[in-house]
Formats: structure tokens, sequence, C-alpha cells
């Protein structure tokens, strides 16, 4: 799509804050106004419109599909959102740990431990972990909680939880990014501490290497879009 605009500017608008196009409210996909609760969002948002050159090329706005996002589908399908993110704390990665060898299983004890002893404080949520692959069912109190911090979220914020979730395979460090006990580059860290550890040992091939720079964009987007949010 060919850029036919001259200038996106954040201003007040109805229900929030929103961006015009040369003055030109802007919309979502479907057709809804794209109005955000403050200017720092609504700004950052126009920036990423200033910057697109001749083509609008919609993978660089991260903050733009986030927030289109939860105004056209978390709003409509919120139950539907609020289960996917929820039920990665059935068999959440920080839970399954690996037999071998001892460095592996040394640096997981290191790494995520301490996140499910965070978990616990945070939510009064019991996970075990287990060894292996095996499916090791955790406490229906302890989902019961997680997804009532799932719940808990707004529109907006639970579309951002949901991307990090995916995007970490695990609800544990999404919640850790979310609350500020992990930064953007500590959870695609220890998300991706197997891969990690395999590729000190054999090496990264350039398809490997495109899908970890991708998920470090979308774990950055979707910190950024919280922190903007919490900006008052």
């Amino acid at each position: 799509m060919r850029r036919a605009y001259k200038r996106a500017a954040a201003g007040p608008a109805e229900g929030g804050w929103g961006i015009a196009l040369d003055g030109r409210p802007l919309r979502t996909p479907a057709k809804h106004a794209l109005v955000v609760p403050n200017a720092a969002l609504a700004e950052a948002i126009a920036a990423e419109w200033n910057a697109q050159q001749d083509d609008i090329r919609p993978a660089t706005m991260p903050l733009t599909r986030l927030a289109a996002t939860a105004i056209d589908h978390t709003s409509a399908q919120r139950d539907q959102v609020i289960a996917e993110t929820a039920k990665y704390a059935e068999a959440d990665l920080v839970c399954y740990r690996a037999e071998h060898p001892p460095a592996l299983v040394a640096r997981q004890q290191a790494e995520w431990q301490p996140l499910i002893d965070w978990a616990m404080l945070r939510y009064d949520a019991s996970l075990m972990a287990t060894s292996g692959i095996v499916p090791r069912p955790q406490s229906p109190a302890a989902l019961k909680a997680f997804a009532a911090a799932v719940v808990a979220q707004d529109d907006l914020r639970l579309t951002a939880l949901h991307a990090m979730t995916a995007a970490c395979g695990s609800l544990v460090i999404a919640l850790a990014l979310m609350e500020g006990r992990l930064d953007a580059a500590a959870a695609f860290a220890v998300s991706q501490l197997d891969e990690t550890f395999q590729i000190e040992a054999w090496g990264e091939d350039s398809e490997a290497a495109a899908r970890r720079q991708a998920l470090i964009v979308d774990i950055a987007a979707a910190s950024r879009f919280v922190e903007l949010l919490d900006i008052a």
C-alpha cells in the first residue's frame, strides 16, 4: 500500500486519544476508530506512521497492530483470548526440565526456578516442575490463580499479554515481563534458554536465526506497548 498522507498526529478523541492522517481519523482494519487511553501510546503509534516511506509496511508498525488487534479482535473474542493465554499455565515452559546434560539442567534450575518461586509469591499459584516431556498436571488452584491474573487485564493489556505468552511459550515469563520482574531482553533470553544452549554447542542456521529475531521483535514490541499504557 502506497503512503497517501503527509503527516500523522495524535490528539484527544472520544474515549481517549486518537491518531489522524492529514486530519482524518485513523481506523482499524475492521473500520473502528483507533483510540487508545493515553497520549504516550497515541504519539508512539503516530510516530510509526510518520516513519513510513513511500510504501506502508505493516510489519514495521507493531504498536499499531497491537492496538488494532485489541479493538477489533480481543474486545469481540475476549473469552477466547483469555482461554488461549491461560492455557499455557497447564504446561508452562519453565516447568519442563531436561534430564541431561548436567550443564543444561543446572542452567534451567538457575533461570527458571526463581520465576516459579516469584509466581508463587505474586499469584499464590504453585507450579510443579518435572523432568522430561511427559505432561504433569498442575493443581486446579494454581490454574485458577493464573486464569484470574489473565482475566484481570483490560483488552489492550490482554492483547499484549497474549502476544508475550505466545512468543515466550510461557505464561509465567510473560507475566514476569508484564509485572516488570523481567525486561524484554531477559524474557527472550530465559524463554530461549534451551535453544541458546544448543546453539552454543552446534551453531545456528539462518532459518533459526530469523525466527529468533522475529521473537525478539515481538517480545520487545509487546513490552513497549505495556510500558506506554502505564504512562500517566
